[in-house]
């Protein structure tokens, strides 16, 4: 019987070379990454996708992670790999218990999560107990507070906080003299992390909310000023228009509705991005039709930051194809492993919180105006570090 075994497998091996195919095929090492998503994930609503607000999710993440795995086909092969994408929707938040139950029997430990808050959350307070060593990709959420006191040491973010998104457009602003700023802000819960980001960028960029205004989308008749841009941009004596909206419902009505002729910067107009479907520069216009191709839409910024946590699962397993997963994440995270963005530069993980350092893209609905860091801020030690929270600013203590 040994010898009939021994025999298939020159065989086999002979079969292989007479058809040209790779010898590293027949033992390649099978990893397989699990894109995690909710299936009423209010993000992806219909009527929500149909909108297109700025800088908001257009479609799902698997995309991006699909092309990431196939872009990297060679690498992957030639460091003896097999790389599978598996996507995983879930009915409900409710769910996530047992997904990582199926993830623990099929011995995956990568994991790219396209979720709302809670349920990251969820997974990153109850994955380590049921997976052990793990990495997690944040591809989708800016919340600073997940980069802070909600971090956690297996926990990466490829999607720009919202302090990086503040800082890069207050970067823009002060180099270009637009110093006086009037503040739009939003009455949601979820519009205060954004309020408090831009009262960390403003005094660090020179810049002054001369003028707050709060806004409110109502149907209440006593509440229609609250909507109204004219009355609220009334004033005179400001530079430009932020406007603070998580939601971006009211922000895509401000451009060209104010009472004075002023720019709109924050979530409408003038936006901070992670990428834009127009970026031209180091190798974006083959990016942008290798996604529009395999998607059938645009490529986004949530789309680039999935592409970019595939990309960064296939670095750290060829950096080193036995490693374990912590020694991988622990590469991601020192800085030996580095990326390429299709942005000019080399992009690392800080050690700190989590983050892709990266350049962010400054654009509006037609073009990139500008990337930043810009100005002067370029001309610091670590120029990606200008944007968002340092090290010694971080509240993240893993």
């Amino acid at each position: 019987m040994k010898a009939m075994r021994k025999t298939l497998q020159l065989l086999a091996v002979g079969s292989m070379l007479a058809y040209g195919l790779p010898l590293q095929a027949a033992t390649a090492r099978k990893v397989t990454l699990a894109v995690i998503s909710v299936a009423d994930d209010a993000r992806y609503a219909k009527r929500r996708l149909e909108l297109a607000y700025p800088n908001q999710p257009q479609g799902r993440a698997l995309q991006g992670v699909e092309l990431a795995v196939e872009d990297t086909a060679l690498e992957l092969q030639d460091a003896g790999l097999e790389l599978s994408v598996r996507d995983l929707v879930l009915p409900s938040a409710a769910d996530l218990p047992r997904a990582l139950q199926e993830l623990k029997a099929a011995q995956v430990v990568h994991i790219v999560a396209d979720l709302p808050e809670a349920p990251l959350r969820a997974l990153v307070r109850s994955g380590p107990d049921v997976l052990g060593d793990m990495v997690v990709f944040n591809t989708g959420l800016p919340e600073d507070s997940l980069r802070g006191e909600g971090c956690a040491p297996y926990l990466l973010h490829t999607a720009p906080s919202q302090q990086m998104e503040a800082d890069a457009l207050a970067q823009f602003l002060a180099a270009r003299q637009w110093r006086k700023l009037l503040v739009l802000r939003g009455t949601q819960p979820a519009d205060a992390p954004l309020a408090a980001a831009w009262a960390r960028a403003l005094p660090r960029h020179g810049l002054e909310a001369v003028q707050t205004r709060a806004f409110k989308l109502s149907g209440e008749a006593n509440e229609r000023d609250l909507a109204n841009v004219r009355k609220l941009s009334s004033e005179p004596g400001y530079d430009v228009v932020a406007v603070l909206d998580s939601d971006g419902e009211f922000a895509r009505g401000v451009p060209y509705a104010t009472q004075w002729p002023r720019p709109v910067v924050g979530a409408a107009g003038l936006v901070a991005q992670a990428w834009h479907p127009q970026w031209q520069r180091y190798g974006g216009a083959q990016l942008n039709r290798r996604f529009a191709k395999l998607a059938q839409r645009p490529m986004q910024g949530q789309d680039w930051a999935a592409w970019m946590a595939g990309k960064a699962v296939v670095a750290a397993l060829v950096d080193a194809p036995q490693s374990s997963v912590a020694q991988q994440l622990q590469r991601l995270r020192s800085g030996a492993v580095a990326l390429d963005g299709f942005k000019g530069q080399r992009l690392t993980f800080r050690p700190w919180d989590g983050q892709l350092r990266q350049p962010v893209l400054l654009s509006h609905g037609d073009a990139v105006a500008a990337m930043a860091p810009l100005g002067e801020w370029l001309r610091a030690g670590e120029a990606l570090d200008t944007l968002g929270m340092d090290a010694a600013q971080s509240s993240c203590r893993n």
